[in-house]
């Protein structure tokens, strides 16, 4: 399966019927896919904050919700997921390009690169790095049942090698 269906698959098949992004080179494709589905809504924004406060209402609202983002933007959600999805116990699906990995080519990616995994750890948010296609399709259906029944958000760190 090729990198970015795998992922939309895997949105597909767990239900995924609210999605909020943010560009990335490494998620172009994927958000192609998401736009022409109709079954989906897809609301694009220009801050991860907002893109995940958004997301809290479409909780509320029934919706099964997913952000898809670049991790330079992690650090920018810190407040919202601790408190709110993390506090009123929220799941959320976090897809996230995980920049500054093993090939990154723009020296400014790979700071944010090396603190993701301890900012996800800090704030107590369970992720997953699947290294292909095959595997991110299955750890994204359990990444959405883990955060629907534990009520938290789960991150999927898809790095330059997955891509």
């Amino acid at each position: 399966m090729e990198s970015s269906r795998a992922v939309y698959q895997g949105l597909v098949e767990a239900g995924i019927d609210f999605v909020v992004s943010l560009p990335c080179i490494n998620l172009k494709e994927l958000l192609k896919m998401v736009e022409a589905t109709p079954d989906m809504i897809h609301i694009p924004v220009t801050r991860e904050e907002e893109g995940i406060g958004i997301c809290a209402g479409a909780y509320l609202a029934g919706k099964k919700t997913a952000i898809l983002m670049q991790n330079s933007g992690l650090g920018n959600s810190v407040n919202v997921l601790a408190s709110l999805f993390k506090l009123y116990h929220m799941p959320l699906l976090m897809i996230i390009s995980h920049r500054g990995t093993l090939g990154e080519k723009i020296n400014g990616q790979i700071p944010m690169g090396k603190a993701t995994p301890k900012i996800l750890d800090s704030l107590d948010i369970t992720f997953f790095k699947p290294d292909n296609s095959k595997k991110a399709f299955n750890i994204i259906l359990k990444s959405w049942e883990h955060s629907q029944l534990s009520g938290v958000p789960v991150g999927v760190l898809l790095d330059n090698q997955y891509w």
